[in-house]
């Protein structure tokens, strides 16, 4: 019942070519100390399948991806992700670009263990049919008769997420005022990952709160206590607790930067995943300094 692990312990779980989902949205709440952990692994030829930013950007530039699901991979402020982009103009990933709502449905269908959902997505272009010419249309056995695209379940190895509050039990705690697509991710896993702000050895009292639960416990495979883990993305707390941050503005722009340069991968990997998580943040200023980073406001 003790699911608490180490970030090394989970990626030597993981094995070349799964298929891993990364939760989060472009810039928010990414589960960075484990893809970090990732990065400084053997690992390879990963199907990597989210609502990207630098996680896959990153997982790219180190030579970790050999397919990508997606429906984009943002930094937000700055539209296109870099290294993602790089790898994507030298034509050395595989790329599966979806509709933000087929991604969605590919997941839930997953989720749900079906092999399929149906929907009216991408059926009023013909974009969708020309870059997924495996794609199938079925058509209702009701009295409608409607034709509709049949969004196939895409199924997971693994889930990597990152939350506000865990315990060794595997209950999981979101602050965010928006939880995305996390949820979905850890049901269409066969096993989740948890990177979590804050480890406590039970939850109970008044964090029983159905609102801010992402899944079942059972559904979690391991924690991982991760402070700061979620940077240079941000991790929103609505509470105002002392465990959320924006994201780390200055940071992403040395990292875009890295991308225009010669070996500029190589000059960013040396200077912050030399070492492991604890050096990395002593390289971007520390823990206090993450948390001190100002939530983005539009």
């Amino acid at each position: 019942m003790d699911k608490r692990m180490t970030a090394a312990e989970v990626v030597g779980t993981l094995r070349d070519g799964m298929t891993i989902g990364i939760g989060g949205w472009g810039p928010r709440r990414k589960p960075m100390a484990i893809v970090r952990e990732i990065l400084r692994s053997d690992l390879k030829d990963l199907t990597v399948v989210g609502y990207g930013g630098p996680d896959m950007g990153m997982l790219c530039a180190a030579g970790k991806v050999k397919k990508l699901v997606y429906a984009f991979v943002s930094l937000d402020f700055i539209p296109l992700e870099p290294f993602f982009r790089k790898a994507r103009e030298a034509g050395g990933i595989q790329a599966v670009e979806l509709d933000e709502g087929l991604l969605h449905w590919g997941l839930r269908a997953a989720a749900m263990r079906i092999p399929f959902l149906p929907t009216r997505v991408g059926l009023a272009t013909d974009q969708i049919a020309k870059a997924h010419p495996d794609l199938r249309t079925i058509t209702s056995p009701y009295a409608d008769r409607e034709v509709l695209l049949a969004m196939p379940a895409i199924q997971l190895d693994v889930a990597l997420v990152h939350v506000h509050v865990a315990d060794r039990l595997g209950n999981l705690r979101v602050y965010a005022p928006d939880p995305f697509f996390d949820e979905l991710f850890a049901r269409a896993a066969e096993r989740c990952y948890v990177g979590c702000e804050q480890l406590v050895e039970r939850i109970d009292g008044d964090e029983i709160d159905a609102r801010f639960n992402l899944v079942e416990r059972n559904l979690v495979s391991g924690v991982v206590h991760t402070p700061g883990g979620a940077h240079p993305t941000s991790n929103v707390d609505i509470r105002g607790a002392g465990l959320g941050y924006g994201w780390d503005a200055a940071h992403l722009k040395r990292y875009c930067a890295a991308a225009e340069q010669d070996g500029g991968w190589q000059q960013y990997a040396e200077e912050f995943l030399r070492g492991d998580e604890a050096a990395y943040q002593m390289a971007v200023g520390g823990l206090d300094a993450i948390r001190a980073l100002p939530r983005q406001v539009f």
